[in-house]
């Protein structure tokens, strides 16, 4: 009746405690498992959700006990229909490494096979529960282990110590090193995928065992009369960050993922052009190519990497990821312009069974199919969604303006105005202001700092994670390996012609040294809000009020390359992605401490300021500090406005791309506003009206600026 897909429906039958003494409680998982077969059975293409730790809940204290009776539910769940649950992944028991006497006892508790089955488990569970002497036994046992075992015990545990050592040996053992590679070091690593896509290995994890493998290969590949690319291989993939884009984080770990899982990785690196991507797919004869971008002109640069592949007569598929991409943009922008297959993959986790069902005879139709039919869907619903956004006409939002009472409100002129080199901040300072949440994220951990290092799925992975990201700062500070550079300007400012703001050179306010083109929101707001234009937070010439604006950009990236070289020389790609990654947010932290130093000091427009990191990161302070290239000014050319006035490049060492990306990528940049009433939020959609306003204030041409806000267009 209501044409609802049934694939976005999620039902979650109640999964609850069995073995808990009660008779009634007995058969609590046969009725779960039942009732999923019956929903998939009656109700086709819904999914099936459960909160899987419920079912051993009785047992809360024996976690060998309760992590096997979580595998044997999982399994026989799962067989059933069951699409997706809630527990522990990275405490699963294998079920067929289950002891059988306990795979016995829990399949008969799961099922309630005999009326004595809660008492054979309670029975058996003390002889179960683990033993912390016992484990560090295990630990050091693992050296006992015939040659084999050894390998791939290292290489899922991500142990490095012994891998050189060992990778000799077994090289002197066989006939051949490639006979290593193809050998134990790729049973081990197909372990590792394996663990991964079943949920049973976190990304860190991963990485470390791909740390394992490449100092693995280094040991053979002097001996070898041909490289690795003589091994197996599950399908090759080219790989790069689109032209104008530095950041590759991702894109790197994405590499990692699937060289674990079998597969030839080309890497082309970053600011990678189309024909260059096109040339080294042929040179390499690849199986599919993956793009990566960060900032948001990389969108309509994958869009012509797209149109390039079509028009040359390409038939590989093609993978998109990126912070700022998503599927309802491949779906809408990007595949319209490539006949074969192209895949949002939305992150590391996800990479290995696009690639497997691409690379699949038996697979690849219905999985391009059932893509087809999905991306259809999307685009059906940003038809719906562009018809039902109601816009106001630009007279009218700017009607609608933010109303601030100039007249009562305080300006307080910066205390140091100009430009001043910020080049004596540490890295030591700079950790207290750092937000480790997003940290973990790009880890693909997921949770809020500091509740996350005791969450009982992922808890003990963030705590190692975050060990080593202290062991990583260490490196940083050792003889200033990695440092931060940062500039800010403070100048005088007014707004003008509604949505731009004027910067004067000194407070005479003759002729502006710069002009900062504003857009304005044109969203009918239900509850009458005002429509928002950053030019708001500044006072209008016409009042004859003294105002000002600010900006800045900074960086925690010098000597960050050179330390990055260094580690990948030494095929450690786990501590080459923990820099990178740690220096990100490392630049955060520096915008943060330094905002906070431009309200008290050298602004100082807040000077009895005192709030907790906590309150800084949750942004409980006055003024705001907006990115060019984000939600309410998203035109990434108001940077060249910045590169102008306090030059980065020469102040701080902070150079941009032709897509205005920032290198180093762990860079901040952004304006400074200083009025109460400035807040942070998003222009949305903007009608062609405002965009021909835009170029006649810009004095470009019309297609130059749909180009850069492509993403905001309502058209």
């Amino acid at each position: 009746k209501v044409d609802f897909d049934p694939r976005d429906i999620i039902f979650d039958p109640n999964i609850f405690a069995i073995a808990t003494g009660i008779d009634e409680h007995n058969e609590y998982g046969i009725a779960f498992i039942e009732a999923t077969r019956q929903i998939r059975r009656d109700m086709p293409g819904v999914m099936v959700s459960g909160g899987v730790s419920n079912v051993s809940f009785s047992f809360r204290g024996n976690n060998t006990v309760r992590e096997a009776i979580h595998a044997v539910f999982l399994y026989h769940a799962i067989k059933a229909g069951m699409t997706m649950g809630i527990v522990n992944a990275g405490q699963l028991a294998v079920m067929e490494e289950l002891p059988d006497e306990l795979r016995t006892a829990v399949t008969d508790a799961v099922f309630a096979r005999t009326d004595d089955a809660t008492d054979a488990l309670i029975d058996i569970a003390e002889r179960y529960r683990s033993d912390t002497q016992e484990v560090e036994k295990q630990a050091d046992a693992w050296r006992e282990l015939p040659l084999s075992e050894r390998l791939e015990y290292a290489l899922v545990k991500g142990l490095d110590a012994f891998v050189e050592q060992d990778v000799e040996e077994a090289r002197l053992a066989m006939d051949k090193p490639l006979d290593v590679i193809e050998g134990p070091l790729m049973d081990g690593m197909n372990r590792v995928g394996d663990l991964f896509g079943a949920g049973k290995m976190f990304l860190p994890q991963v990485v470390k065992s791909a740390r394992v493998m490449k100092k693995a290969v280094a040991v053979l590949l002097p001996y070898m009369e041909k490289d690795a690319d003589g091994q197996r291989s599950a399908g090759s993939v080219l790989m790069a960050t689109v032209k104008g884009d530095v950041h590759d984080i991702g894109k790197n770990i994405v590499g990692v993922v699937l060289q674990c899982n079998g597969y030839k990785v080309i890497d082309l690196g970053v600011m990678v052009s189309a024909s260059r991507i096109l040339e080294q797919a042929r040179e390499h004869k690849v199986d599919m190519i993956g793009l990566s971008g960060l900032i948001t002109p990389s969108l309509e640069e994958m869009v012509h990497v797209a149109e390039e592949l079509q028009r040359e007569s390409f038939s590989l598929p093609l993978l998109i990821g990126g912070a700022t991409t998503s599927r309802m943009h491949t779906a809408v922008k990007i595949s319209e312009h490539y006949e074969q297959p192209v895949v949002h993959v939305v992150d590391a986790s996800r990479c290995v069974q696009v690639a497997s069902s691409l690379m699949s005879k038996e697979n690849k139709q219905q999985f391009c199919d059932e893509l087809d039919e999905d991306y259809e869907r999307y685009r059906k619903r940003f038809a719906a969604k562009a018809n039902q956004v109601e816009l106001m006409a630009l007279d009218s939002a700017r009607a609608n303006c933010m109303q601030i009472d100039w007249q009562s409100t305080p300006v307080v002129p910066p205390a140091t105005p100009g430009v001043t080199v910020i080049d004596d901040v540490s890295i030591e300072t700079l950790v207290d202001y750092i937000d480790w949440t997003p940290f973990f994220h790009a880890w693909e951990l997921r949770g809020k700092y500091p509740r996350i290092l005791k969450d009982p799925t992922v808890g003990q992975e963030a705590q190692s994670l975050f060990q080593d990201a202290q062991s990583m700062l260490d490196v940083f500070t050792k003889n200033g390996r990695v440092t931060a550079k940062g500039v800010i300007g403070l100048f005088p400012a007014n707004s003008v012609n509604n949505d731009d703001i004027a910067v004067y050179a000194d407070e005479a306010r003759q002729t502006p040294i710069d002009i900062i083109h504003c857009l304005r929101q044109q969203r009918v707001f239900p509850d009458g809000r005002p429509n928002l234009s950053l030019a708001d937070f500044v006072a209008p010439e016409e009042l004859g009020l003294a105002d000002y604006i600010g900006m800045f950009a900074v960086t925690a990236g010098l000597g960050l390359d050179e330390l990055v070289d260094e580690f990948d020389r030494q095929n450690d790609v786990y501590s080459s992605i923990m820099a990178k990654a740690l220096a990100d947010r490392l630049a955060e932290a520096f915008a943060e401490y330094l905002h906070r130093d431009v309200r008290m000091r050298w602004w100082g427009y807040s000077p009895d300021e005192a709030l907790e990191n906590e309150l800084l990161i949750k942004e409980r302070y006055q003024g705001i500090r907006p990115a060019p290239g984000y939600p309410a000014n998203p035109d990434h050319r108001q940077k060249e406005v910045i590169w102008r006035l306090i030059d980065p490049l020469a102040n701080a060492g902070i150079s941009i791309t032709e897509s205005l990306a920032m290198f180093p990528a762990s860079s901040v940049s952004g304006f400074y506003f200083a009025n109460p009433a400035s807040r942070y939020f998003g222009l949305g959609k903007i009608d062609k009206g405002q965009v021909t306003d835009y170029i006649q204030r810009r004095n470009e041409p019309m297609s130059e600026s749909e180009r850069w806000l492509a993403s905001s267009l309502a058209y």
